[in-house]
């Protein structure tokens, strides 16, 4: 029953209407100055990405994740034990870390010392039911086993948030859960601006966000970059500043959204890739943003949404898009934001 589903699920993503989006533009982007960050699915997705290519990422921001390779340790025994095993209690650091290091011994992913000079921000609210808090604490330690430094490594679990990124200026109140999981907290009686918490725990940021943005985010057509079977939406968006159009070498900061926080879940919604944040502060120093997108797979009849191939719109770290090797270097998923990168690193 499951694989009908996919077959019919993967049927009408071909069926869709044409993609109108326009393709990346070609900006010299910065290839050693790429990092990544995410919510939930996409903190797992983080993670995933930045494990398999860590000699081309320089620094990652989890919030609310889990540890590498759990999916696939624990996909097979069903829904409810992989969240129960990966989300709402800790698997271990030392049995992740040892598929990290066997991955890399037969050069399935890149080698495990890159891991070690990556700028690593966690994040855990402490009212999160979803990904509790003891989850994130393991991917802390998975950090420690990598030989992070403690002065580039960390780790944020005071504030009383919910499951969601944190924003400065958009979302609902820090405990609550918000519809589209951002959330505004206080921190010693200022808005916790986690887009710059992250930006600037990996780059040192100089400048002040913008007053107004010098530019608009641009949607752009993701079947240029991937196969279909990656499930991946056709839409995605990216925050592309003005500087960063005249003069090439900005960095690029990849934003990977949560389960049901796709602009396609959200009713059409900006808030994750023009409001939370990230934009202001990559404006004035000199960062584009990508925000690739998947959406959740079509309806198929009656078939419950726990057969289906992507319900809630999640990002692939249990295997939903190849039952194996998702979370390595030719994963279908990480294949296709690698390839957008290129196309941002190519020369105009």
């Amino acid at each position: 029953m499951r694989a009908f589903s996919m077959l019919l699920s993967l049927l009408a993503l071909c069926w869709a209407p044409a993609v109108t989006a326009q393709e990346l533009p070609a900006l010299g982007a910065d290839g050693t100055q790429v990092s990544v960050s995410g919510l939930s699915s996409g903190g797992f997705m983080a993670v995933q990405y930045s494990v398999a290519w860590s000699s081309e990422v320089m620094g990652v921001g989890v919030v609310a994740g889990g540890l590498y390779n759990c999916g696939a340790r624990f996909a097979w025994q069903g829904p409810q034990v992989l969240i129960e095993s990966c989300m709402s209690r800790p698997w271990s650091a030392a049995d992740s870390w040892r598929a990290v290091t066997g991955f890399a011994r037969d050069a399935v992913i890149d080698p495990v010392a890159n891991i070690a000079r990556q700028r690593v921000y966690l994040f855990s609210g402490s009212h999160d039911g979803i990904v509790v808090p003891a989850v994130m604490r393991s991917v802390f330690e998975f950090y420690r086993l990598a030989r992070v430094p403690p002065a580039a490594l960390r780790y944020v679990n005071a504030l009383p948030a919910s499951h969601a990124f944190v924003s400065a200026t958009v979302g609902g109140r820090c405990e609550d859960t918000d519809a589209s999981y951002v959330v505004r907290c206080l921190d010693h009686g200022q808005p916790y601006d986690q887009p710059h918490e992250i930006l600037d725990h990996i780059y040192g940021l100089k400048a002040a966000p913008a007053a107004a943005l010098s530019a608009k985010p641009i949607a752009f057509d993701q079947t240029r970059y991937g196969s279909a079977l990656a499930a991946m939406a056709r839409t995605g968006y990216a925050y592309v500043p003005e500087d960063c159009r005249r003069r090439r070498g900005c960095r690029v900061h990849v934003v990977f959204h949560g389960c049901l926080q796709s602009v396609d879940s959200l009713g059409g919604s900006d808030v994750i890739y023009a409001q939370l944040g990230y934009d202001r502060w990559a404006d004035t120093n000199r960062i584009i943003v990508l925000y690739p997108q998947v959406d959740r797979s079509p309806s198929v009849g009656n078939i419950p949404l726990t057969l289906q191939l992507n319900p809630k719109g999640c990002w692939d770290w249990w295997g939903y898009s190849q039952p194996f090797g998702f979370q390595l270097r030719h994963g279908l998923q990480i294949d296709t934001v690698r390839r957008m990168l290129a196309r941002l690193e190519q020369q105009p």
